[in-house]
């Protein structure tokens, strides 16, 4: 997925806030939530003091217990604008070599261009 400017955005369904909303470090700027089954992913746009972007990746599970109660375990990962093209390569490459030996996963999915 890529996002170029707020219009994509907005295609997208991200909800977007602006960066003069008076919050202090680690400001939202925009979010996207993806559910897949029992797992929930957040990806975050957040913004520094200094304005600059990071992204947060979290991970959440519902875990319901023997009581009926439920708790959420939670797993994220923070990734900095230094990292972004290097990351992004790395899992363009994964998932590719994973499109090329299991296209069953993707099959019945659309894809972006």
């Amino acid at each position: 997925m890529k996002i170029t400017n707020l219009k994509t955005t907005t295609e997208m369904n991200l909800d977007y806030k602006s960066r003069h909303d008076g919050e202090d470090s680690g400001e939202q700027i925009c979010s996207k939530v993806v559910r897949a089954g029992k797992r929930t992913y957040f990806i975050d746009v957040k913004a520094t003091r200094a304005d600059d972007y990071y992204l947060t990746i979290t991970e959440s599970r519902k875990k319901v217990n023997n009581d009926g109660s439920a708790t959420f375990s939670r797993h994220q990962i923070y990734l900095y604008k230094e990292d972004f093209a290097k990351v992004m390569e790395g899992i363009t490459e994964m998932v590719d070599f994973v499109k090329e030996h299991k296209p069953e996963y993707f099959e019945g999915r659309p894809h972006e261009e």
